[in-house]
Formats: structure tokens, sequence, C-alpha cells
């Protein structure tokens, strides 16, 4: 098989949580240790920081990674979901891993998968623990998918654990109150391994500091610890709590491992995580007149962040092209919209993707008005030649969404 076909056939053939939802969920580790096993357990030959949480876990990680690679360190990054290509998931220092290396490990272990029964995570995982010890970085940053206890990168003993934050997102897996996937996210935290909480809540706090003192962990809440951070490529507001967190992480792992990250490795690291790594969608600007931006923001707590933000514009005309998948709660997000908006509903290209119609109708409760399009391309493009210079368009709503805009217009 080719590039193409491979990926085509992990993506067909093996449940995915990306395209399928609730059926891609598996309830053990099971599988993925059975899988590090068979691959001669490759995660226990690198060291790595793990990061959870329910928003900012991409960004944080990026971050992470953009500042040990300033360190001078060979530096593995697992994150997903990918917004173009598959090989954005596994990258070593910002370049994505080969064509050639997917081809031949999907060639290598195809009969395993079969015969195992293999999710196209847990796959992805495999692929990425055995890429990062073949090419012996010197450590890798390790987002979870969903969850934590669960999430098949849950098998790692990583040097410092991560928590960005707790919101009400994948409430079918993870339960529905803010206690219940505090403790999910909290499954990444290991015996005696320090670990940094980014945000906490009354609900969430009494969460973390139980599992920490369980496992005999030391706990650090960045925010409470951490009063200025630096200036950073990511401009998004919601950064800051990023910022900190990573500001945290470093301090520990400066003084409880052999690594040495100083002051000029974080302040060149943060203004510098997109060339880096790569990162996209994270309040990216596509165009200037009108202002055109894109954000992956896609529950609640997310776009709670983002809508404000949009607020602090200066714009005659809002325009929003907005798409979601079909097991969001809108009842939640949808009030969060601004009314004195114009929409462009517009379904993403994924068999979860919610109808546009759908969508319109749903927001119409909520007095948000707008037309239907048939492809997010096409709401994007209508909502360009409805502005003027002045205007402020923004899109997302899912991380579906934004993957099908063009992300790499230089302004």
């Amino acid at each position: 098989m080719n590039y193409q076909e491979t990926t085509n056939w992990m993506f067909n053939q093996l449940p995915m949580y990306q395209h399928q939802g609730a059926s891609a969920y598996k309830k053990d580790l099971t599988n993925v240790i059975l899988l590090a096993e068979h691959l001669d357990n490759p995660h226990k030959k690198i060291k790595c920081i793990h990061v959870a949480g329910t928003n900012g876990k991409g960004s944080t990680s990026h971050m992470l990674a953009s500042v040990l690679q300033e360190a001078g360190y060979k530096t593995g990054l697992y994150t997903s979901p990918h917004l173009k290509d598959f090989r954005e998931r596994i990258k070593i220092n910002g370049e994505e891993i080969s064509e050639e290396f997917v081809i031949e490990f999907v060639e290598k272990h195809k009969s395993f998968f079969e015969a195992n029964d293999m999710s196209f995570f847990e796959m992805t995982v495999g692929l990425a623990f055995d890429y990062f010890a073949n090419e012996k970085v010197d450590i890798a940053i390790i987002e979870v998918g969903l969850g934590g206890r669960l999430d098949a990168t849950n098998i790692i003993t990583p040097l410092v654990s991560v928590i960005t934050n707790i919101g009400i997102d994948h409430v079918q897996f993870l339960g529905n109150t803010l206690e219940s996937i505090a403790t999910e996210k909290a499954g990444i935290i290991k015996p005696e391994i320090p670990v940094v909480i980014g945000e906490y809540t009354l609900e969430t706090q009494p969460v973390f500091l139980a599992k920490a003192k369980e496992n005999n962990s030391e706990i650090y809440f960045a925010s409470d610890l951490i009063s200025e951070t630096q200036p950073s490529d990511l401009i998004g507001d919601y950064q800051e709590h990023n910022k900190k967190t990573v500001l945290q992480t470093f301090k520990i792992l400066n003084e409880q491992s052999d690594f040495n990250v100083n002051n000029e490795n974080i302040k060149s690291g943060l203004l510098h995580v997109v060339k880096n790594t790569g990162l996209l969608g994270r309040w990216q600007q596509l165009g200037s007149e009108p202002k055109i931006v894109c954000d992956t923001a896609h529950n609640k707590h997310g776009l709670e962040i983002v809508l404000k933000q949009i607020q602090k514009e200066t714009f005659d005309k809002l325009h929003i092209v907005l798409g979601v998948v079909n097991d969001k709660e809108l009842d939640d997000v949808l009030p969060l919209f601004p009314k004195n908006a114009t929409y462009y509903f517009c379904k993403p290209n994924i068999p979860r993707g919610l109808d546009a119609t759908l969508l319109q109708e749903k927001a119409l409760q909520f007095s948000l008005n707008g037309n239907t399009y048939s492809s997010i391309s096409e709401a994007y493009a209508t909502a360009q030649n409805n502005s003027t210079k002045n205007d402020f368009i923004y899109v997302g709503g899912s991380t579906f969404v934004v993957a099908e805009l063009p992300l790499n217009k230089e302004l």
C-alpha cells in the first residue's frame, strides 16, 4: 500500500473516535498494553511529559515542545486530532513522521492489528511510541486523546503529569459533572510523579488533591504559583493559563530531572511555537481586510473565552461561519454566541458532522440568524464576499470546521 492507501485503511477499517464518536471508545487499556508488548514496550525507552485537560492541552503540548527544542533537546510531540494530514500527530522537532515510516509500520504489524481488533487510536499511539524510541528522542510530549484514566496513552510513566483544566465535554464518556470529568483526567496522575494543574474550580480541586495524595505525588496549581507570563506567538486570551502551566512545568522539570531549560529557552520557545512545531488553528489569523480568525474551540469552556475575545475586536459587522458535530450540547454553547452577527451554518465533512439545517433551526431558538451552505468552503467564501474591509469574520465551532480551511495562508 502507498501512504494514502495506508491511512485510508487506518481510517476506514478500524474504530476512530474522530469520525465515529462513542462506538470507538474503549473501556480499558488491555489492547494498548498488548500492542506495547508486541512492539517491545517502546514507551519504556523514552522520557515523557503527559498532558491532559478539557481545553488547552494541544496548545500547552506545543509550547512545551517548542521550549525544549529551543533548549537543544530532540523532542517528540504526539497530539490529536490532526487538521490536514495524519502525520501532524507525530513529530520530532517540528518535522512530521515520514510517510515511509507510517507505511512500513502498518505493513509490518497489520496482521496483528486485525487479529486483535486494534482501534485507530491504539494503533496510532503504538506508532508514535515506536517512532520516538526508534529515533531516540531526548523527551516526548504526549497529549491525551480523550479523558485520561482509560486513554491509550496512559501506559506511560512520565517525568511530569500536566492537567490543563476541566470543562464539560464528551459527557457520554467522562460523566456530566466537573467532578466526574476531573476524576477521569486525574487518572494520569502516577505514583510519586509530580503533577501540574493549570486551572481548577471548587469542584475539581478536591479531586486532584485526593488523587495526588493517594499516589504520593507532589501537586502544583500553576494559576496560584505563577503570577506573570511571557509573550507568545499564540495570542488567544486563553493562552495565558496555558503559559502559566508551561512555566510551572519547567520549574519542576529543572528541579527534578536532568533537563536544563533556562529563561532564554523559555522566552524564545514561547515566541516561536508555530515556527518550531507547526501548530495551526489557535486564534489563527487568515486575513486582514476583513480580519479573519479561526479557532478550534468547540465546547462551552473554550468558546466562552474565544467569543469574549471577539467582542474586544473593533469591526463594523461580525460574520460567523459555524459548524459543529452531532454530539455537541447545543443548549450549552449556542447561548454564548452574539445575536448581532450574520451566521453561515455549515456541516463538517465527517460522519459526525451535524446537518447545517438542524444547526440553523436550533440556532434560531437563540435568535442567531443566518443561511445554510452545502460546505464549509462555500460558507467561508460567502462570508468573505459579504464582508467589507472593516468587518470581522470568525470561523469555528469544531476542530473539523477549521480543518477544512486554507490554514497556511500568509498574511
